[in-house]
């Protein structure tokens, strides 16, 4: 929970929203720091919310090409997908399903099975105390959706990337996996491969919602509430990237 807060501090849009308070009030004493400072959060909102800043952001956390969309691939033992988010209570299905961005990685999980029949295992723990968890609303996409015969491993305990690795070598290792293709999302695979590297697991990346240029015109310089969830998810990245060389 500490972590939690401390990283909605450091994110938008709490974070400008922070800056605009403590410019305010130090406008009082130090009226030319606390301007400064409401100018500041203003100025980093802005930014933070354009597609130019939140495109480049992210970009700089997708350090591994794409896998070849035809032709042979790399060998490798399993296929393993993490979680990302859940639609907690989808009432138009009457139950939880997988969110947009863990079904992005589910259906390219699905395509690289079909490519290469290799195991799959997902990898998910609860999203909330009540919901299902993750790895097994992944598993039933793949079965029920996506026609997928069988996922041979389901792993869900984990709550965080690091997690996500320590739980699924211990059920990948007794099976002989030694090496994986590491499906999540592009600007996700510099710290969960480093993750699983780490645990003795050899990791081929497979990254699927890679992100364009960033620029494309004018209004990529304007704010736009996707942006700023995209610069969100790219903090988020580099502060855990610090966090886990820290622990």
């Amino acid at each position: 929970m500490l972590r939690r807060v401390v990283e909605a501090c450091l994110t938008p849009p709490l974070l400008p929203l922070l800056m605009l308070g403590a410019g305010f009030l130090l406008r009082r004493r130090w009226r030319k720091t606390g301007t400064l400072l409401v100018a500041g959060s203003i100025l980093l909102l802005w930014a933070l919310a354009t597609p130019f800043v939140a495109g480049h952001l992210l970009r700089s956390r997708q350090t591994a090409a794409p896998l070849p969309a035809t032709g042979p691939l790399p060998p490798a033992d399993a296929i393993v997908i993490l979680s990302a988010e859940a639609d907690r209570e989808a009432p138009e299905y009457g139950d939880a399903v997988v969110g947009p961005m863990t079904m992005q990685r589910v259906r390219y999980g699905a395509f690289l099975h079909r490519r290469t029949g290799l195991p799959i295992l997902c990898s998910g723990g609860k999203p909330s105390a009540a919901a299902p968890p993750l790895g097994e609303l992944m598993r039933r996409a793949l079965v029920d959706e996506f026609r997928i015969p069988e996922v041979r491993w389901t792993e869900d305990r984990s709550a965080d990337t690091f997690e996500n690795a320590q739980f699924s070598v211990a059920l990948l290792q007794p099976a002989g996996v030694r090496s994986i293709l590491l499906v999540t999302s592009a600007w996700h695979l510099p710290r969960a491969s480093r993750c699983f590297e780490q645990l003795g697991i050899t990791v081929i990346p497979a990254g699927t919602g890679y992100r364009g240029e960033p620029y494309d015109n004018w209004m990529s310089l304007l704010p736009q509430w996707p942006a700023l969830r995209d610069s969100c998810l790219a903090l988020h990245e580099i502060y855990g990237a610090i966090w886990y060389r820290l622990r």
